[in-house]
Parts: structure tokens; sequence; C-alpha cells
């Protein structure tokens, strides 16, 4: 296992944490264009996310990052601007990883 931390890997920009949500929901809803996003709009108004959908954008992030999204915080991450508020603090150590993004 990969040990990520500060002294390995630069702090993740917030603009890293735009990129690593992206590419996530990339992945699970690939046929989506995420080109036109309004960061600060709820994502499920601006493409097509259900509930299992969302579900496996919480899996990703624990599989890739190790990061774990308790339940009663799954409402943080509505918006691109509320998973950048959220999740920086916990993604800074870790490194990008992105498979449709470079």
């Amino acid at each position: 296992m990969l040990e990520t931390n500060n002294a390995l890997f630069p702090p993740m920009t917030k603009e890293e944490v735009v990129l690593a949500i992206k590419d996530i929901i990339a992945t699970i809803a690939p046929d989506e264009d995420l080109s036109g996003l309004d960061n600060a709009e709820s994502l499920r108004d601006q493409i097509d996310l259900d509930s299992m959908d969302f579900l496996d954008i919480v899996m990703e992030l624990r599989k890739l990052y190790g990061v774990k999204v308790p339940e009663e915080d799954y409402k943080e991450l509505a918006s691109i601007d509320g998973c950048v508020a959220y999740l920086h603090p916990l993604l800074a150590d870790k490194e990008l990883h992105c498979a449709a993004s470079a």
C-alpha cells in the first residue's frame, strides 16, 4: 500500500479536487457532458445522477483516496463547490488520481 503524505506529494489544490470529483463522475456517468457544469448548482439538477450513482461516487472517494464520507454528510457533496469545501481538507495530503483527466 502506497503511503501518501505531504512529504511525498504537494498538497492537493482546490482545482485538483474539482478534477478528482469530475473524474469520478465521468467514470460513474460516462455519457454526461461535464464541461458546462455550474460548480455552485446541485449536480443532480445538472446531470442524470440517481441515488446509486451518488453512492458510487462516495465509494470511489473511499477507494481512490481513503476518504470516508458519513451518510449524514452526503448533503455536503450536492454541488462541485460543496464537494471542494468538504473534501479539500480531507484530500490535502493525497495524490490526485485521474483516469479521464490529466
